[in-house]
């Protein structure tokens, strides 16, 4: 059920391991919070204009928002946005020229539904 949904410049298009990043964060996540691997999706998406700072078009943002079902204490919480903070830094190649801001939000879903279709 987990979902992750992560938001990123063109600019990091090419040294981003988007594939990677979200195999790796399925199989982590996934023995973190007892999860079951095969409802975890990743989701990207591409955004047309960001502004860092002072406007320096060379700093860049790379922000995941995860999404879990409620109940999980909070410290377990922390521990899942820092593990998905690391594999975003892993699976991320930063040319010299940039400075990226690499965040992560974990929030609960109180009302999802899911359908799994053939």
């Amino acid at each position: 059920m987990p979902q992750i949904t992560v938001q990123y410049p063109a600019a990091l298009a090419v040294g981003f391991d988007r594939r990677g990043f979200a195999l790796a964060a399925h199989a982590a996540a996934s023995d973190l919070i007892s999860s079951a691997l095969e409802g975890f999706k990743t989701r990207f998406l591409v955004l047309d204009e960001t502004v860092v700072g002072d406007g320096n078009p060379n700093s860049h943002m790379l922000h995941a928002i995860v999404d879990i079902l409620p109940g999980r204490p909070e410290e377990l919480k922390t521990r899942l946005g820092k593990l998905v903070l690391g594999l975003l830094e892993a699976h991320l190649t930063i040319p010299s020229a940039y400075s990226v801001q690499v965040t992560t939000e974990i929030r609960e879903l109180h009302r999802y539904h899911q359908r799994v279709l053939p």
